[in-house]
């Protein structure tokens, strides 16, 4: 069954001043290995049911803008510091201990051929988990494996109020990424319809293998970026259903092996 994964992040003496910084120090990291720039950005009072207070999706540039306003910008875009910087400052112009704001960024996994369920932030329903398909006619994509391709994927940052739903971040952390459902690392689907003997499926199932791995080298990147760079006191890499990703990778490839 899909599950939903998170990073919860904390920080030593952690006040609502500091987390304008905190945030972008989360987005500098994430550029290294995702898009270059945030791709909308969102403002939310008291708790996610209620409507964001401020939401802005970002184009790439003025001529884009000038064409239409809410065009989503190029996830392969070269990164700018000052954007992000802006972007952040934008939305937390106005700091409010009961808000909570949100930065989408983007990043391409290997993903199954057959479209995951999707679920919303922290479990509600959702479309935008898996965006947009890379050009076939990009070099840099290998797509020789029929039941693999890269797609893009939303990764939503969010950095909490102490008085935002009932002081959330207490559980959840001053911070939070929502990387979705986690398919990408650990597929909700057979691997295979061969039989067990069929070289053809040994040969998918190592693919997938492949895929698997790099999609966990991303993730890993990320994460050990973040404890390096963002000064946090600890981190948290957790499940919706509570079991432990790696717990389920293991599972997942035994059952290929």
């Amino acid at each position: 069954m899909a599950d939903r994964l998170y990073l919860s992040l904390w920080y030593p003496n952690f006040r609502l001043e500091a987390l304008p910084n905190a945030l972008l120090g989360v987005l500098r990291q994430f550029v290294q290995v995702g898009a270059k720039r945030v791709s909308a950005a969102s403002a939310y009072p008291i708790n996610f049911t209620e409507s964001p207070t401020y939401q802005r999706i970002y184009v790439l540039d003025d001529r884009a803008s000038a064409i239409d306003p809410f065009t989503p910008i190029d996830p392969t875009a070269e990164s700018d510091d000052l954007l992000l910087e802006a972007a952040v400052a934008e939305a937390t112009e106005q700091l409010h201990d009961d808000m909570a704001y949100e930065f989408e960024m983007r990043w391409q996994l290997w993903t199954p051929e057959s479209p995951p369920h999707a679920y919303g932030r922290l479990g509600s329903a959702s479309s935008r988990d898996a965006d947009e398909d890379p050009d076939p006619d990009d070099p840099s994509l290998d797509l020789s494996d029929p039941s693999w391709r890269m797609h893009t994927h939303t990764v939503r940052i969010l950095g909490f109020g102490p008085e935002f739903d009932v002081a959330g971040y207490e559980q959840n952390g001053q911070l939070l990424v929502d990387f979705g459902i986690d398919t990408p690392w650990v597929p909700d689907h057979p691997l295979s319809t061969h039989s067990p003997q069929s070289s053809e499926e040994e040969a998918l199932d190592e693919t997938a293998q492949i895929h698997i791995q790099q999609n966990v080298e991303k993730l890993l990147a990320f994460t050990l970026l973040v404890e390096k760079n963002c000064g946090i006191s600890s981190r948290l890499l957790w499940t919706e259903s509570g079991k432990p990703l790696t717990e389920k990778l293991i599972a997942r490839l035994q059952r290929v092996n």
